[in-house]
């Protein structure tokens, strides 16, 4: 194509704003999303006390959406690919919304973790699409770094909504009505998708092979749950037979692949160097925030004493960072480099979790507010430029299997990081030695998790209560700062392979054609 054609195309693309209007669309998925993912974590606490769950299913209720949904992204983002993209995210969406109601009025910790199951199946509707749709509707590379953008902007909007929207809620009414808050978004993205959302698909998809869906599910669900068991409780038979299990069905997923003729997933797609290192540092930088996130929020309020809407509004830093970042990341690449971008992102995300290693009861604002401006900012860098790599590394019919590449790698992430960070947190905790003269019920609630330790502490006298609160906050901050050193470590060497394995990848800059 010549530049004179490409300008004629150019403009004849810059006439037709309905993909703006249509990316607000997809925004509103994402939002979706993300409020859900944030609110848990200040709901915990009012959780842990009306459900009384044991550390142990406290655990489950915080990961098991990230279980289910990052086994069955892959097959969801290939299904979209062979239905419709937006026919699979208004079902979703609607899905969704339903579901988030059973989570809203859940009143054992075992409906609790199935409502959050269930949601993680809806859930694994929605993200895959939603970058598809992107890769389809912009074919223009800069337009399309700014959507990417600001899709990960509102993920980060969400992040900033959920805690200070859900704080609020918590404050006025019950813990269930912070899920509630997905019915009118979804609401509305169904109603407005419905008219303005193009529908695409893989003109030649193939069949759907229900095996490959169940060996995925399988296969995430075991290796994840036997790290999960093995970090909290030590290596038994059955956490064995789990993780043998989920590598089993993996193994046995990618030889299928490798042989079907239209595959769920194509794992030719891994031979582009830009793409596997872009999948790999998603999924090293998410182990490393999400369990350390995950127990901020129980930080703020059950040690630092904060209400629930001033801990969302303490957190707002990082969404704010993200935000900004993410919205000129595109263009910073294209300047400088992807892989400065994108490993400069996650040293800086490193540090800040390092500088959290000084934490204590007393920390002041100034410190937390400021590592997590420079969290926000880093990681809305490197998200943003990663995505962007996947979703140009591939042809435009593969989109969704690719974006569920992303996103897996994504959730997987989330679900080892709360895993294996949080079980640091829980184990270190769980050690703490109760005060003499504690009373054996009191103590034994105490070590189940803080939230318990609060609430058994309010049935005693205050000069019991208060050594026991006072030791039980101790032991949790040790736990919250070994595993940001730990995350530290993890993010600074995924830094140092960024920076190799994305040596020569750049942004596309021509428009498609």
């Amino acid at each position: 194509m010549t530049s004179t054609e490409q300008r004629v195309r150019s403009a004849e693309v810059e006439r037709h704003p309905g993909r703006w209007l249509a990316l607000a669309v997809l925004a509103l998925a994402v939002l979706l999303v993300a409020v859900d993912a944030t609110v848990l974590g200040l709901a915990t606490p009012y959780i842990s006390e009306d459900l009384k769950p044991s550390g142990n299913q406290l655990l489950w209720i915080g990961d098991v959406y990230s279980f289910v949904i990052a086994g069955l992204l892959v097959s969801m983002g290939s299904l979209g690919d062979r239905i419709g993209r937006k026919k699979l995210l208004l079902t979703g969406a609607v899905a969704f919304g339903a579901v988030s109601v059973l989570n809203s009025y859940a009143s054992t910790p075992e409906l609790m973790i199935l409502a959050r199951a269930l949601l993680g199946v809806a859930g694994a509707t929605l993200m895959p699409s939603t970058l598809a749709l992107i890769r389809n509707i912009f074919h223009d590379p800069r337009e399309r770094s700014i959507a990417v953008g600001v899709w990960g902007a509102m993920a980060s909007a969400g992040a900033a909504v959920g805690p200070v929207v859900g704080g609020f809620l918590l404050e006025h009414f019950w813990w269930g009505s912070v899920f509630l808050i997905n019915l009118p978004v979804m609401a509305v993205l169904v109603l407005v998708g419905i008219k303005l959302l193009p529908e695409s698909k893989n003109p030649a998809p193939g069949p759907w092979d229900l095996i490959s869906v169940a060996l995925s599910l399988i296969g995430m669900i075991g290796i994840v749950y036997a790290i999960k068991e093995a970090a909290a409780h030590g290596l038994r038979w059955d956490v064995a037979a789990s993780g043998a299990l989920g590598v089993a069905a993996l193994v046995w997923f990618v030889r299928r692949q490798l042989t079907l003729p239209a595959p769920l997933l194509d794992m030719r797609l891994f031979r582009n160097r830009g793409f596997s290192a872009a999948v790999l540092a998603d999924l090293l930088t998410i182990l490393g925030l999400a369990g350390l996130v995950f127990f901020l929020s129980q930080f703020l309020q059950l040690v630092q004493g904060r209400p629930p809407f001033e801990a969302g509004l303490a957190e707002l830093p990082a969404a704010v960072g993200a935000v900004a970042a993410g919205l000129i990341a595109g263009t910073v690449a294209r300047r400088y480099s992807v892989r400065a971008v994108v490993a400069g992102g996650l040293a800086a995300v490193g540090l800040a979790l390092a500088a959290l290693t000084v934490l204590s009861q007393q920390t002041g604002y100034p410190l937390l507010g400021a590592a997590l401006l420079v969290v926000g900012i880093g990681a809305g860098f490197s998200f943003t430029v990663t995505a962007d790599v996947i979703l140009s590394s591939v042809p435009k019919e593969q989109a969704g299997a690719a974006s569920a590449v992303s996103e897996t790698a994504y959730e997987l992430g989330a679900a080892l990081g709360i895993a294996l960070l949080g079980s640091i947190v829980t184990g270190v905790y769980r050690d703490f030695t109760a005060p003499a003269g504690t009373p054996a019920d009191a103590a034994s609630a105490a070590h189940d998790s803080l939230g318990g330790a609060v609430e058994a502490g309010s049935g005693l006298p205050a000069h019991q209560a208060e050594p026991l609160l006072a030791a039980a906050q101790d032991a949790f901050v040790d736990g919250l700062r070994l595993a940001a050193g730990i995350g530290a470590a993890v993010l600074l060497a995924t830094a140092a392979a960024a920076w190799f394995l994305l040596k020569g990848q750049r942004l596309e800059d021509g428009l498609e054609h």
